[in-house]
């Protein structure tokens, strides 16, 4: 990754030649490696097993996959093909719930191929890896506005906090949080960031530190029970995180331990920002009541690194996400602009709903 904000990142997921290929983000930051994908449903276990993930790239993953399933399909017919793609479009949504972009995407890539189900089978697997590209590249172009419509509540803030990994790695490239962070960064390049480890799987610890590390952006890592401490005691200004869903009323459902940072930050009178692409908000979800909360394998928080660090038999929960009220949130930061409390309106007016 390069720290010159005028040139493209390198891709997190793109399709080449026939093959998904993804920077391998369990393997970070030890190595720097790729996982190659040459049927969906490796694709799938990507997604699952985090060899990918953020909404928004797991999101262009999955319709990659689709890509993937429509080439390698021996279909004849465009129907028996837009058949094929379903079942393949409802096996890789149910690998993460609670992201809304996975859904999105497989969705928009799935009404795009039925569209074009009037002709050949080949038209369907044109327009599915059109569709797919072009997704990339849109996140890729959202991101950047996002982290330039951010930079400006910024201004003047020396010291931000995070939480889990919303940058390049979580998308295509540039990031969300992250991606403001870069913004405004150009302006201020005494910017620190205090980033969260993130417990269990350490997203912060490895990613966060990795990517803003690689960029020249001054970070320092702490365990998720100091947080509250550097907010008390730091000088921060601002907290800034992602999500993977935005409800209709603009409660957030973002990687476990947000809702704290939130809590902690509104004690201490330090705004609570979220930066998210419009496809994040899920205007059919009305609050963060219904948002189903996916739960991790026990391992997760049980081992480290394979060996045992509770008592044989201990009980684990392990969710992957937390809901973090709309009240606590002091803007959501889109391609389109900051939106602002009353949240369902500002969304509405934003989804030109």
């Amino acid at each position: 990754m390069t720290g010159n904000p005028t040139v493209p990142y390198p891709p997190t997921v793109e399709y080449v030649d026939g093959v998904v290929v993804l920077l391998d983000q369990a393997a970070l930051p030890e190595a720097e490696q790729y996982v190659r994908c040459e049927d969906w449903q490796r694709v799938a276990r990507a997604i699952s097993d985090l060899e990918v993930r953020g909404a928004p790239a797991i999101g262009v993953a999955a319709a990659f996959g689709l890509a993937l399933a429509a080439d390698g399909s021996d279909a004849g017919s465009a129907a028996e093909l837009l058949a094929e793609l379903a079942g393949v479009a409802d096996a890789l949504i149910a690998t993460r719930p609670t992201a809304v972009n996975l859904a999105w995407a497989v969705e928009v890539v799935v009404a795009e191929a039925q569209a074009s189900g009037g002709g050949s089978a080949d038209d369907v697997r044109r327009t599915v890896g059109n569709c797919a590209q072009r997704l990339a590249a849109e996140d890729l172009a959202t991101c950047r506005a996002i982290g330039d419509a951010g930079a400006g509540l910024l201004v003047g803030v020396d010291e931000v906090i995070t939480h889990c990994n919303a940058g390049a790695l979580a998308t295509v490239g540039y990031g969300t949080a992250l991606g403001v962070i870069r913004s405004a960064h150009r302006d201020n390049p005494d910017l620190h960031v205090w980033a969260d480890e993130t417990r269990p799987v350490l997203q912060g610890a490895r990613l966060t530190a990795f990517e803003l590390g690689r960029d020249g952006i001054a970070c320092t890592v702490i365990a998720d029970g100091a947080a509250a401490s550097v907010l008390r005691g730091a000088g921060v200004g601002a907290a800034i995180v992602g999500a993977d869903r935005i409800a209709a009323n603009g409660d957030v459902a973002n990687k476990i331990g947000t809702y704290g940072l939130a809590v902690a930050a509104r004690h201490h009178g330090v705004p609570f920002y979220v930066a998210a692409p419009l496809s994040t908000i899920d205007p059919d979800t009305p609050d963060g009541s219904v948002i189903e909360i996916e739960q991790r394998p026990a391992a997760e928080v049980a081992e480290y690194r394979g060996r045992a660090i509770t008592p044989v038999g201990t009980a684990v929960h392990n969710p992957a996400f937390d809901v973090t009220p709309a009240y606590l949130v002091d803007a959501i930061i889109t391609e389109v602009g900051v939106l602002r409390a009353p949240y369902g309106q500002a969304i509405a007016e934003a989804l030109g709903r």
